[in-house]
Protein backbone atom coordinates (compact mmCIF):
# COMPACT_ATOMS: atom_id res chain seq x y z
CA UNK A 1 0.00 0.00 0.00
CA UNK A 2 1.49 3.31 -1.07
CA UNK A 3 1.59 6.21 1.33
CA UNK A 4 -0.10 9.36 0.02
CA UNK A 5 1.25 12.76 1.09
CA UNK A 6 -0.75 15.99 0.89
CA UNK A 7 0.45 18.40 -1.79
CA UNK A 8 1.61 20.89 0.86
CA UNK A 9 3.82 18.23 2.47
CA UNK A 10 5.33 17.30 -0.89
CA UNK A 11 6.16 20.91 -1.68
CA UNK A 12 7.67 21.38 1.79
CA UNK A 13 9.88 18.32 1.38
CA UNK A 14 11.07 19.55 -2.03
CA UNK A 15 11.83 22.97 -0.56
CA UNK A 16 13.81 21.48 2.33
CA UNK A 17 15.74 19.27 -0.08
CA UNK A 18 16.74 22.28 -2.16
CA UNK A 19 17.91 24.11 0.94
CA UNK A 20 20.06 21.20 2.06
CA UNK A 21 21.51 20.97 -1.44
CA UNK A 22 23.00 24.46 -1.32
CA UNK A 23 26.52 24.42 -2.73
CA UNK A 24 29.47 24.30 -0.31
CA UNK A 25 33.08 25.06 -1.13
CA UNK A 26 36.43 25.31 0.59
CA UNK A 27 37.75 28.88 0.56
CA UNK A 28 41.48 29.49 0.23
CA UNK A 29 43.14 32.91 0.30
CA UNK A 30 46.25 33.80 -1.72
CA UNK A 31 48.21 36.86 -0.59
CA UNK A 32 51.66 38.40 -0.37
CA UNK A 33 53.94 40.29 -2.72
CA UNK A 34 55.15 39.86 -6.32
CA UNK A 35 55.67 36.10 -6.18
CA UNK A 36 52.07 35.78 -4.96
CA UNK A 37 50.98 38.09 -7.79
CA UNK A 38 53.03 36.01 -10.25
CA UNK A 39 54.93 38.93 -11.73
CA UNK A 40 57.13 36.80 -14.00
CA UNK A 41 54.78 33.82 -14.38
CA UNK A 42 53.71 34.60 -17.93
CA UNK A 43 50.16 33.76 -18.95
CA UNK A 44 51.23 32.38 -22.34
CA UNK A 45 53.36 29.76 -20.58
CA UNK A 46 50.45 28.33 -18.59
CA UNK A 47 49.28 24.94 -19.91
CA UNK A 48 45.54 24.82 -20.57
CA UNK A 49 43.37 22.93 -18.11
CA UNK A 50 39.59 22.70 -18.57
CA UNK A 51 39.24 22.02 -14.85
CA UNK A 52 40.07 25.66 -14.09
CA UNK A 53 36.47 26.54 -14.91
CA UNK A 54 35.31 24.48 -11.94
CA UNK A 55 37.14 26.75 -9.46
CA UNK A 56 35.50 29.96 -8.27
CA UNK A 57 37.95 32.89 -8.38
CA UNK A 58 37.93 36.44 -7.02
CA UNK A 59 41.03 38.61 -7.29
CA UNK A 60 42.73 41.95 -6.77
CA UNK A 61 46.39 42.41 -7.67
CA UNK A 62 48.62 45.41 -8.18
CA UNK A 63 51.11 47.75 -6.55
CA UNK A 64 51.10 49.37 -3.13
CA UNK A 65 48.96 50.98 -2.02
CA UNK A 66 45.81 49.27 -3.32
CA UNK A 67 44.06 51.72 -5.64
CA UNK A 68 42.12 52.12 -8.89
CA UNK A 69 45.14 50.96 -10.91
CA UNK A 70 44.80 47.41 -9.54
CA UNK A 71 43.57 44.58 -11.73
CA UNK A 72 40.44 43.02 -10.23
CA UNK A 73 37.66 40.57 -11.02
CA UNK A 74 35.26 43.49 -10.73
CA UNK A 75 34.24 42.50 -7.21
CA UNK A 76 32.45 39.46 -8.53
CA UNK A 77 33.10 35.75 -8.76
CA UNK A 78 34.46 34.26 -11.95
CA UNK A 79 36.44 31.10 -12.69
CA UNK A 80 40.15 30.45 -12.19
CA UNK A 81 42.25 32.14 -14.88
CA UNK A 82 45.39 34.21 -15.45
CA UNK A 83 44.98 37.85 -14.59
CA UNK A 84 45.50 40.61 -17.18
CA UNK A 85 48.15 43.27 -16.80
CA UNK A 86 45.61 46.06 -17.08
CA UNK A 87 46.84 49.65 -16.97
CA UNK A 88 49.01 50.05 -13.89
CA UNK A 89 50.30 53.49 -12.97
CA UNK A 90 53.20 54.51 -15.19
CA UNK A 91 56.57 55.58 -13.83
CA UNK A 92 55.78 59.14 -14.94
CA UNK A 93 52.46 59.09 -13.09
CA UNK A 94 54.18 57.63 -10.05
CA UNK A 95 56.72 60.43 -10.07
CA UNK A 96 53.97 63.04 -10.35
CA UNK A 97 52.13 61.40 -7.47
CA UNK A 98 55.37 61.31 -5.46
CA UNK A 99 55.13 57.56 -5.21
CA UNK A 100 58.12 55.49 -6.24
CA UNK A 101 56.40 52.20 -5.50
CA UNK A 102 54.87 51.32 -8.83
CA UNK A 103 56.06 48.06 -10.37
CA UNK A 104 53.25 47.08 -12.71
CA UNK A 105 51.00 44.14 -12.08
CA UNK A 106 52.85 41.76 -14.39
CA UNK A 107 56.00 41.89 -16.51
CA UNK A 108 54.30 40.94 -19.79
CA UNK A 109 51.36 42.53 -21.63
CA UNK A 110 49.41 39.27 -21.56
CA UNK A 111 49.43 39.24 -17.76
CA UNK A 112 50.26 36.33 -15.51
CA UNK A 113 49.25 34.08 -12.64
CA UNK A 114 50.26 33.18 -9.12
CA UNK A 115 50.49 29.97 -7.08
CA UNK A 116 46.71 29.69 -7.10
CA UNK A 117 46.97 27.86 -10.43
CA UNK A 118 49.27 25.08 -9.31
CA UNK A 119 47.44 24.81 -6.02
CA UNK A 120 43.98 24.42 -7.55
CA UNK A 121 45.11 21.91 -10.17
CA UNK A 122 46.94 19.74 -7.63
CA UNK A 123 44.01 20.03 -5.21
CA UNK A 124 41.64 18.71 -7.87
CA UNK A 125 44.08 15.95 -8.82
CA UNK A 126 44.04 14.78 -5.21
CA UNK A 127 40.25 14.64 -5.19
CA UNK A 128 39.82 17.79 -3.16
CA UNK A 129 36.47 19.33 -2.34
CA UNK A 130 35.00 22.07 -4.59
CA UNK A 131 37.21 25.12 -4.28
CA UNK A 132 36.92 28.91 -4.18
CA UNK A 133 39.96 31.20 -4.16
CA UNK A 134 40.27 34.85 -3.13
CA UNK A 135 43.54 36.48 -4.18
CA UNK A 136 44.76 39.84 -2.87
CA UNK A 137 48.44 40.36 -3.62
CA UNK A 138 50.58 43.45 -4.13
CA UNK A 139 54.13 43.63 -5.50
CA UNK A 140 57.03 44.92 -3.45
CA UNK A 141 55.16 44.94 -0.14
CA UNK A 142 56.51 44.43 3.37
CA UNK A 143 55.05 43.55 6.74
CA UNK A 144 55.86 46.88 8.40
CA UNK A 145 55.11 49.07 5.39
CA UNK A 146 51.95 47.46 3.96
CA UNK A 147 50.55 44.50 5.95
CA UNK A 148 50.44 46.02 9.44
CA UNK A 149 46.96 45.36 10.88
CA UNK A 150 47.53 47.87 13.68
CA UNK A 151 48.08 50.77 11.27
CA UNK A 152 45.00 52.61 10.00
CA UNK A 153 47.05 54.41 7.35
CA UNK A 154 49.12 53.36 4.33
CA UNK A 155 51.13 50.79 6.31
CA UNK A 156 47.99 48.73 6.81
CA UNK A 157 46.40 49.24 3.40
CA UNK A 158 47.24 45.85 1.91
CA UNK A 159 46.05 44.05 5.03
CA UNK A 160 42.74 45.91 4.91
CA UNK A 161 42.40 45.07 1.22
CA UNK A 162 42.81 41.37 1.96
CA UNK A 163 40.19 41.47 4.71
CA UNK A 164 37.82 43.61 2.66
CA UNK A 165 38.05 41.49 -0.49
CA UNK A 166 37.54 38.30 1.51
CA UNK A 167 34.45 39.60 3.29
CA UNK A 168 32.96 40.94 0.07
CA UNK A 169 33.63 37.66 -1.73
CA UNK A 170 32.04 35.59 1.02
CA UNK A 171 28.97 37.83 1.06
CA UNK A 172 28.63 37.61 -2.73
CA UNK A 173 28.86 33.82 -2.58
CA UNK A 174 26.21 33.70 0.14
CA UNK A 175 23.88 35.73 -2.07
CA UNK A 176 24.28 33.00 -4.68
CA UNK A 177 23.41 30.28 -2.17
CA UNK A 178 27.03 29.15 -1.88
CA UNK A 179 28.51 28.49 1.55
CA UNK A 180 32.26 29.06 1.78
CA UNK A 181 34.27 27.43 4.54
CA UNK A 182 37.44 29.45 5.10
CA UNK A 183 40.27 26.96 5.31
CA UNK A 184 43.70 28.36 4.54
CA UNK A 185 45.90 31.28 3.61
CA UNK A 186 48.64 30.74 1.02
CA UNK A 187 51.22 33.39 1.83
CA UNK A 188 54.20 34.17 -0.43
CA UNK A 189 56.07 37.13 0.96
CA UNK A 190 59.21 38.14 2.84
CA UNK A 191 61.56 39.28 0.11
CA UNK A 192 60.85 42.94 0.89
CA UNK A 193 61.65 42.28 4.56
CA UNK A 194 65.09 40.87 3.77
CA UNK A 195 66.86 44.00 4.93
CA UNK A 196 68.57 45.33 8.05
CA UNK A 197 65.51 47.24 9.26
CA UNK A 198 62.89 44.50 8.97
CA UNK A 199 64.40 41.00 8.99
CA UNK A 200 64.84 40.93 12.77
CA UNK A 201 61.15 41.73 13.32
CA UNK A 202 59.70 39.51 10.62
CA UNK A 203 58.55 36.66 12.84
CA UNK A 204 56.76 39.02 15.21
CA UNK A 205 55.15 41.08 12.44
CA UNK A 206 53.92 38.10 10.44
CA UNK A 207 52.62 36.44 13.59
CA UNK A 208 50.69 39.57 14.53
CA UNK A 209 49.15 39.77 11.07
CA UNK A 210 48.02 36.14 11.14
CA UNK A 211 46.47 36.60 14.58
CA UNK A 212 44.62 39.70 13.40
CA UNK A 213 43.44 37.98 10.21
CA UNK A 214 41.96 35.04 12.12
CA UNK A 215 40.15 37.48 14.40
CA UNK A 216 38.93 39.88 11.70
CA UNK A 217 37.63 37.04 9.51
CA UNK A 218 36.21 35.12 12.47
CA UNK A 219 38.33 32.14 11.44
CA UNK A 220 40.28 31.00 14.54
CA UNK A 221 41.26 27.73 12.84
CA UNK A 222 42.60 29.34 9.67
CA UNK A 223 45.71 27.50 8.55
CA UNK A 224 48.55 29.66 7.24
CA UNK A 225 50.90 28.09 4.71
CA UNK A 226 53.83 30.50 4.50
CA UNK A 227 56.59 30.65 1.91
CA UNK A 228 59.20 32.94 0.39
CA UNK A 229 61.52 32.85 -2.60
CA UNK A 230 64.58 31.46 -0.84
CA UNK A 231 66.84 32.52 -3.73
CA UNK A 232 65.80 36.17 -3.68
CA UNK A 233 68.89 38.33 -4.21
CA UNK A 234 70.54 35.65 -6.32
CA UNK A 235 71.69 33.80 -3.19
CA UNK A 236 73.66 36.87 -2.10
CA UNK A 237 71.19 38.69 0.16
CA UNK A 238 72.54 38.24 3.71
CA UNK A 239 69.10 38.77 5.26
CA UNK A 240 67.22 36.05 3.35
CA UNK A 241 68.36 33.30 5.76
CA UNK A 242 66.95 35.40 8.61
CA UNK A 243 63.55 35.73 6.92
CA UNK A 244 63.50 31.99 6.19
CA UNK A 245 64.43 31.22 9.79
CA UNK A 246 61.70 33.57 11.00
CA UNK A 247 59.06 31.77 8.94
CA UNK A 248 60.28 28.42 10.23
CA UNK A 249 60.28 29.66 13.82
CA UNK A 250 56.73 30.97 13.53
CA UNK A 251 55.59 27.65 12.07
CA UNK A 252 57.19 25.83 15.00
CA UNK A 253 55.26 27.99 17.51
CA UNK A 254 51.89 28.24 15.77
CA UNK A 255 50.14 24.87 15.36
CA UNK A 256 48.07 26.32 12.51
CA UNK A 257 51.07 27.63 10.60
CA UNK A 258 53.20 25.56 8.19
CA UNK A 259 56.42 26.61 6.49
CA UNK A 260 56.47 25.54 2.84
CA UNK A 261 59.97 25.29 1.42
CA UNK A 262 60.27 26.64 -2.15
CA UNK A 263 63.86 25.47 -2.69
CA UNK A 264 64.24 24.01 -6.15
CA UNK A 265 61.27 25.84 -7.66
CA UNK A 266 62.55 27.51 -10.83
CA UNK A 267 63.45 31.21 -10.61
CA UNK A 268 64.07 33.65 -13.43
CA UNK A 269 67.71 34.33 -14.29
CA UNK A 270 69.81 36.34 -13.94
CA UNK A 271 68.47 37.93 -10.76
CA UNK A 272 66.26 35.11 -9.39
CA UNK A 273 63.87 37.75 -7.98
CA UNK A 274 60.77 35.92 -9.18
CA UNK A 275 59.59 32.42 -9.87
CA UNK A 276 59.07 31.50 -13.50
CA UNK A 277 55.76 30.06 -14.72
CA UNK A 278 57.05 26.55 -13.98
CA UNK A 279 58.34 27.63 -10.58
CA UNK A 280 55.07 29.33 -9.69
CA UNK A 281 53.09 26.21 -10.60
CA UNK A 282 55.49 24.13 -8.49
CA UNK A 283 55.05 26.38 -5.44
CA UNK A 284 51.29 26.08 -5.79
CA UNK A 285 51.51 22.29 -5.99
CA UNK A 286 53.58 22.23 -2.82
CA UNK A 287 50.93 24.25 -1.01
CA UNK A 288 48.29 21.73 -2.09
CA UNK A 289 50.40 18.77 -0.98
CA UNK A 290 50.88 20.26 2.48
CA UNK A 291 47.20 21.08 2.89
CA UNK A 292 46.15 17.66 1.63
CA UNK A 293 48.21 15.99 4.37
CA UNK A 294 45.79 17.53 6.86
CA UNK A 295 43.01 15.44 5.38
CA UNK A 296 41.05 18.25 3.72
CA UNK A 297 41.25 16.84 0.24
CA UNK A 298 38.35 14.46 0.98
Amino acid sequence: MKTQFPLFTVLLLVSLASLSADEQRELVLVAGQSNAVGYDAYANELPADAGDKEVMFWWRVGDPPPDDFDVTSGRKWTHLQPQPKGTPMSKLEATAARSGRQYGNFAKPEGGFGPEMGFAREWRAKGGKPLAIVKAAFSGTGMRTDWNPADAGPAGACYRALVGETKAAMAAAKDKGITLRLRALLWVQGESDANAADAANYERNLGAMLAALRKDLDAPELVALIAVNTRFGNDKNPFMPKVIAAQQALAAKDKLCVYVDTAGAETLLPGRTHFTAAGTLEVGRRFAEVLAKRGWEK
